[in-house]
């Protein structure tokens, strides 16, 4: 089954062909993804109207280029997926009928997908390993974005129990917010992880929310009002910029990891698979695993370039409900809010 993904729930739009007649990484048949950050940039955040019109100029374009990519013409594709929620309503709204459309006048199913899970089964895509095979639930998954910081425990396809949440700002968000504090670029995320590179380890310390207590959520704000007031106080040189930078990022790692841990123990498992945009962060990933060996298990990440928002995921998500026979109806709808717990199962 070949299925066209779309995304566009936010400042990404993302297009990819995934062939389930073809085993591992091998399915993604083509994918681009085009960034709306340097159209951002000058107002430091997403303005959710520019992001919409420009969804509308680069999404048919995007189509194209990725069927040719892909050795496809359009008559070739059975299904149609999207992301239908969570995200900016305007930007879901493109990507949702321009999918409606396209399946409409090819005659075939479309299904609206969740954002969180597209993002959640991105790392079921890559090749198996060769010793472990892939992940197959249960398994626990950690959700970190700029707009989400989740942890799951993943019973099947489509049986999802949260199981803790950022209480405030998701990772992403607390990482580009400091970033801005410290007088990074846009976006401030990807600026500061590479500035604590550069960091020497220890120098600055703060603190762990939340982990001298029971329980899974999480909490970053109060990590951002210590790094602020430590950069006031600092002498601001370069490299206390970069050593506070590395202490924050150190911070922010560790307490994922102590977390994940203790889900992993919640949910009586041992895999943790990681996905969001801060998965591509080379120190949570070199943290995560080095946790789950020390507990004979293992941490499944996507590659690095599937880890933010990309069409790939909702292909993927679309087409293992496409093929388990659900799809959606011909209305062009879309959910901006939506609890991953509400989907229906997918049949093993």
């Amino acid at each position: 089954m070949k299925v066209l993904g779309i995304e566009s729930s936010c400042d990404e739009t993302g297009v990819a062909v995934f062939d389930t007649a073809l085993a591992g990484a091998a399915g993604l048949r083509a994918h681009a993804v085009y960034s709306q950050v340097a159209l951002h940039a000058e107002y430091g955040g997403v303005v959710p109207e520019l992001a919409s019109r420009d969804h509308v100029r680069k999404l048919l374009p995007l189509v194209r280029q990725t069927l040719a990519e892909a050795g496809l013409g359009v008559g070739e594709l059975d299904g149609v997926a999207y992301t239908a929620g969570p995200g900016l309503v305007g930007a879901l709204l493109v990507g949702a009928g321009v999918a409606r459309s396209l399946a409409w006048a090819l005659d075939v199913p479309a299904i609206g997908v969740h954002h969180m899970e597209g993002h959640l089964l991105a790392p079921l895509m890559e090749d198996p390993d060769p010793v472990h095979g892939a992940p197959e639930p249960p398994f626990v998954a950690l959700l970190v974005s700029g707009g989400h910081t989740q942890l799951v425990a993943v019973d099947g396809i489509g049986r999802y129990r949260l199981l803790g949440e950022t209480l405030d700002d998701a990772a992403g968000e607390a990482f580009d917010k400091t970033a801005k504090l410290m007088g990074l670029p846009y976006p401030g995320g990807p600026q500061l992880a590479a500035l604590a590179e550069q960091g020497t380890p220890g120098a600055f310390r703060f603190s762990r929310p939340m982990t001298d207590r029971p329980g899974l959520d999480f909490s970053f704000s109060g990590l951002k009002t210590q790094v602020l007031l430590a950069w006031q106080q600092s002498d601001q040189s370069p490299q206390t910029k970069a050593d506070i930078a590395r202490g924050f990022e150190d911070a922010v790692v560790e307490t994922l990891a102590i977390k994940c841990g203790r889900a992993l123990d919640a949910a009586g498992c041992d895999v943790i698979v990681v996905s969001g945009g801060v998965g591509a962060n080379k120190r949570l990933r070199a943290r995560l695993q080095d946790m789950a060996s020390k507990r004979g298990g293992r941490a499944c990440f996507p590659r690095p370039s599937l880890c933010t928002d990309n069409g790939a995921m909702i292909a993927f998500a679309g087409a293992l409900r496409l093929q388990a026979g659900q799809h959606d109806d011909a209305a062009v709808h879309v959910t901006p809010r939506w609890d991953m717990a509400s989907l229906p199962p997918v049949a093993a």
